[in-house]
């Protein structure tokens, strides 16, 4: 992907699985997100997401403009809800927003949380992502909870 890519609408963006030979442009893309990282942590991150039975990853290509967006999704498994997939991370180019790639990388997820026997989907997305959470009520998701995130480090 480069800077003076060309917009591009919904019917020339295909979903596919992302490779580790996408790692550079998935860096550029996370670091657009405000989780700025090299080619050489994504390629190692990409191999940690094992077994792929419990991780996806999708990226969002057009012909003109190469890797567009990207989207993690993983299964979770908890003791007090039945195993859902959640969303880690959606990411869109800037100028490529709102032109289709999101909503298709999202329903790529959904499908594949479905054949996995997922009932819900759920997305975490920070409170100053207005732009986001419009997004995702668009795409039918609902605002269940409000919630703080804590971290430690170690």
């Amino acid at each position: 992907m480069t800077s003076t890519a060309k917009n591009v609408r919904s019917e020339g963006i295909t979903i596919r699985p992302a490779r580790a030979s996408d790692a550079e442009s998935i860096a550029e893309l996370s670091g657009q997100l405000g989780y700025p990282a090299t080619r050489a942590q994504v390629n190692e991150r990409l191999r940690r997401l094992v077994p792929g039975s419990i991780h996806a990853v999708f990226v969002a290509e057009s012909p003109g403009a190469g890797v567009i967006g990207w989207l993690h999704v993983s299964l979770t498994h908890l003791l007090e809800s039945e195993t859902r997939a959640e969303v880690n991370g959606l990411v869109v180019a800037d100028g490529q927003r709102s032109l289709g790639a999101g909503a298709k990388l999202v329903e790529a997820a959904e499908q594949w949380a479905r054949s996995r026997g997922c009932k819900n989907v759920n997305v975490r997305s920070n409170v100053i992502r207005e732009r986001a959470h419009a997004f995702y009520l668009r795409q039918g998701y609902e605002h269940y909870k409000t919630q703080k995130a804590f971290r430690k480090r170690l």
